[in-house]
């Protein structure tokens, strides 16, 4: 199966999760954009399509990098933005490659101002959202990575969409930068990046590590990998890849785990049925023996489903060995999910025999659930999947 994303071709090992629809043709089939995106392209690869429109080679690569600069420096939305090109390459620009500057929608700010959610139109009418959240000076973009998701975890409003595309990675640059970009209005700056938007980034992998390699290089953006956090839903095989290249972009890991046995985790993630707790526990044991990083595990505690000292204790035996600190989260509403936050007093029950474990945790502070902009609650109606395809890979 072929997947098309801005004329790249990309291969796909569909995996069909247990008592998903099959894929729809709004799913699987992706438009066509005839146009080059900048965002796509490293600082290379510009340089070599200048080189083939005709300019000599030490011209190439001068051009290239003062476009880089207006493209990761000065935000340029349009190519006529680029003023010092000649005006016969300003007119090639515009005529052949596009700088994928997203349409704002939609903006909605919390009442204590800290949560700033966007609905963000793209190119071929697909719409995404993505929040910055804002902790005393420091700002954190939170983007996605796909339009929708095939995870289909049963609290989250994203997985209640289905499937739609695939984001390819200027798309992903590009919500960073529409945050840069407000923000350097005010001489403020994105600090830090987490992939915890729409979608699975393990399931979007050569996409959402080229846009890691956007933002982390010293010539653009120039994110500190340590400043970037993925998260994914437990895609063993991801997790494994993340290990292999973590030499070169040392990015932190989250992992969704919610529950701590398998037939819990199957109701509530259908994706643990491709990857069950023994291969995710496998995966993760790989990744920290390699990377030595501890992993940030994400628990949504739901009331009288997965906040009860049982799953408290399997959650304790299962991170036996592994560098680990959990994240409890209070569950936020969504239209299709009926469960309930747990109450204070299960959350302490829950944490005092994660103490007796010796195992870190926190109560993740509770942003943007008012406006829809916390975890699980992203989700664009408008463009609900017929069904759910399978996962990319």
């Amino acid at each position: 199966m072929l997947c098309f994303i801005r004329k790249v071709k990309i291969p796909l090992v569909a995996i069909w999760l247990p008592g998903r629809h099959p894929p729809t043709k709004r799913a699987t089939i992706q438009s066509e954009v005839a146009r080059i995106s900048l965002y796509d392209l490293d600082l290379d690869a510009l340089e070599a399509q200048l080189a083939a429109w005709g300019e000599p080679r030490a011209q190439a690569r001068a051009l290239a990098r003062e476009i880089w600069r207006y493209l990761y420096r000065e935000y340029s939305i349009t190519p006529h933005d680029i003023t010092p090109l000649p005006s016969s390459l300003q007119s090639q620009l515009h005529e052949e490659v596009s700088i994928p500057h997203p349409t704002l929608l939609r903006e909605t700010l919390s009442p204590e101002g800290s949560t700033r959610k966007v609905l963000l139109g793209l190119e071929d009418g697909a719409q995404i959202e993505a929040v910055l959240l804002r902790y005393r000076r420091r700002y954190t973009a939170c983007v996605s990575t796909q339009v929708g998701c095939a995870c289909g975890c049963r609290f989250c409003a994203t997985g209640h969409m289905g499937f739609v595309r695939q984001l390819a990675r200027g798309e992903i640059v590009a919500q960073v930068i529409h945050f840069q970009r407000w923000l350097s209005e005010q001489d403020q700056a994105v600090s830090n990046v987490v992939f915890m938007g729409m979608g699975e980034p393990l399931l979007n992998l050569e996409e959402t590590l080229g846009a890691i390699q956007r933002l982390t290089d010293p010539r653009g953006l120039a994110f500190a990998p340590g400043r970037i956090t993925i998260s994914t839903a437990g895609v063993a095989p991801g997790i494994v890849r993340l290990a292999e290249i973590h030499h070169h972009w040392p990015t932190k890991l989250a992992i969704s785990l919610h529950a701590a046995t398998d037939d819990l985790r199957d109701t509530l993630m259908p994706i643990n049925k491709a990857y069950p707790l023994e291969d995710l526990y496998a995966a993760v044991a790989t990744y920290t023996s390699q990377t030595g990083r501890r992993v940030l595990f994400e628990w949504v505690m739901i009331a009288d489903i997965n906040d009860s000292p049982e799953q408290a204790e399997a959650l304790a035996t299962w991170l036996r060995g592994l560098p680990a600190h959990v994240n409890l989260i209070e569950l936020n509403p969504t239209a299709g999910y009926a469960g309930a936050p747990s109450s204070p007093e299960a959350v302490t029950a829950f944490s005092a025999i994660l103490d007796r474990y010796a195992i870190p945790h926190t109560m993740r502070q509770r942003r943007g659930g008012s406006i829809y902009a916390g975890c699980g609650q992203l989700c664009v109606p408008s463009t609900r999947a017929e069904g759910t395809g399978p996962p990319p890979m």
